[in-house]
């Protein structure tokens, strides 16, 4: 098998040629292959751009209640609250993952667990919201 003995030529192959151009901007433990050019590294953050600034519009028409997980949440805490019966029957724990899903995932666009300077998900807003709703729930159960 001469795949074995390849990969280590074309590694060397490689050190070499960027040794001999200069290419002094390599970090080991990452391949070449994965290296992006500046032209490619522009298009990815001009896309990168776009797609955030498309996020910021996403909820420019929706009412100011409707989203933000907070007040969402004690909307549905005060329906809880006034009619326990009629919030049990529409099985609303199941129905939240699915209500909360596009709220989240707008404030997640950004996010990026490989940076430095990242934010724990349990730091986020909407996680501490969810948290309180859930803890509240837990202490209405236990009355």
């Amino acid at each position: 098998d001469n795949s074995s003995e390849f990969i280590p030529k074309c590694r060397t192959c490689r050190r070499q040629v960027r040794e001999q151009s200069g290419a002094g901007d390599h970090h080991e433990g990452l391949s070449s292959d994965e290296e992006l050019t500046p032209t490619e590294m522009d298009e990815f953050q001009k896309s990168k751009d776009n797609v955030l600034e498309d996020s910021r519009k996403i909820f420019e028409d929706v009412h100011a209640d409707f989203c933000d997980i907070r007040k969402i949440l004690l909307k549905f805490q005060e329906w809880k609250e006034k009619f326990p019966d009629s919030y049990c029957d529409a099985y609303i724990s199941f129905c939240l993952p699915k209500l909360l899903n596009p709220l989240i995932r707008v404030q997640l666009i950004s996010w990026n667990p490989l940076e430095q300077n990242i934010t724990e998900l349990e730091e986020m807003p909407w996680f501490r919201a969810i948290e309180e709703f859930s803890d509240a729930e837990n202490v209405s159960e236990s009355k």
